[in-house]
């Protein structure tokens, strides 16, 4: 069954992380995996429930591209922190091979392990297509490719996953649009939504997974985990100074240019167009994207968790300075009961 929390926020909802493995301008990798150690081990001690990476490639500034190898460093150096996949992309990878890796994380931090499956390939097509040498296996076999790996662990396939068979590890449906949240209201696997990057979907998504949700040896009852973006601060000012920092970043993106973390600016008219404006604010929605001092923050995230009714909260701070983003989720931990 999936793992129930202790720690809760405002009404019960406990609160997790996302940590994108931010690499800084004019920073390393290197650097950036000592900050995800600080951070993880900082947000253990506040009492937060699970700590993911995501999978992404081609990308400057995201350090998370060997996502297994990374979340065996982050569960090596903590202790009882839930860590995992926020998504492993799984048609990038023979199934498989997902399997051993996760069956091997399971297997050295036992009951610590998650695994969450994504759909897309965390890139653009040029590097999906060096991930897996062919386009041919695509989003549309996700569904068949989450069965093999059931199998994997459940010891029913022809060919055996040593470590993984027979070992619970939770799997997770993710989605930013209503593929799989239809998929795991089949399945009965908890569903986790990229509210913090597809806000316009959330509601619908969600209903459409708990209408058609159909219990499991994993879930009697639907579970849904919604992400969210926080830039938390001592005030508003500063912190929307810090949150031009995942501006540009999005900006970036738009572009076509995507690049390492920047740094805070003073203006942010003096870098994008009302159209690039626009565009930017439609991705990182009020909603979903809290930018404020204290008790602005936990005013907008009980609303939040009251418009969704979501099970957990998962959060996502990209933030330049790695002091920053600790203080962010530091303020966050305030308001766990």
């Amino acid at each position: 069954m999936l793992h129930s929390p202790d720690i809760k926020l405002f009404d019960g909802t406990p609160l997790s992380v996302l940590d994108l493995a931010p690499i800084t301008e004019g920073s390393t990798a290197t650097e950036s995996f000592k900050n995800s150690v600080e951070l993880a081990r900082t947000v253990e001690s506040f009492g937060f429930n699970r700590y993911w990476l995501a999978e992404h490639h081609n990308m400057p500034g995201i350090a998370s591209s060997a996502t297994s190898v990374l979340i065996g460093h982050i569960a090596g150096s903590t202790k009882s922190i839930r860590v995992g996949a926020g998504g492993i992309m799984l048609p990038n990878h023979a199934t498989l091979v997902i399997a051993e890796q996760f069956g091997t994380l399971e297997s050295l931090y036992p009951d610590r392990i998650d695994l969450g499956l994504g759909r897309a390939p965390g890139s653009d097509q040029a590097t999906a297509y060096a991930l897996r040498r062919t386009l041919n296996r695509g989003a549309e076999e996700f569904p068949q490719q989450v069965e093999e790996l059931e199998e994997y662990f459940h010891g029913t396939a022809r060919v055996r996953a040593i470590p993984g068979e027979g070992l619970n590890i939770p799997i997770w449906l993710l989605g930013s649009s209503d593929f799989s949240a239809r998929l795991a209201a089949y399945k009965g696997f908890p569903f986790s939504f990229a509210s913090h990057f597809a806000p316009q979907y959330t509601i619908p998504a969600i209903q459409l997974y708990k209408n058609n949700f159909r219990p499991s040896k994993t879930l009697d009852r639907p579970y849904v985990m919604v992400g969210v973006n926080v830039i938390a601060a001592d005030t508003d000012e500063k912190a929307a100074w810090l949150a031009t920092s995942q501006q540009q970043q999005f900006l970036d993106l738009i572009r076509n240019m995507p690049s390492q973390l920047k740094p805070p600016v003073d203006n942010m008219d003096e870098i994008w167009s009302p159209l690039e404006k626009a565009s930017v604010e439609r991705t990182l929605d009020a909603r979903s994207t809290i930018v404020g001092r204290p008790d602005y923050v936990r005013e907008k995230l009980r609303e939040f968790i009251k418009e969704t009714e979501a099970d957990e909260i998962i959060v996502n701070s990209q933030i330049f300075d790695p002091k920053d983003r600790v203080h962010s989720y530091e303020i966050l931990a305030e308001m766990l009961v």
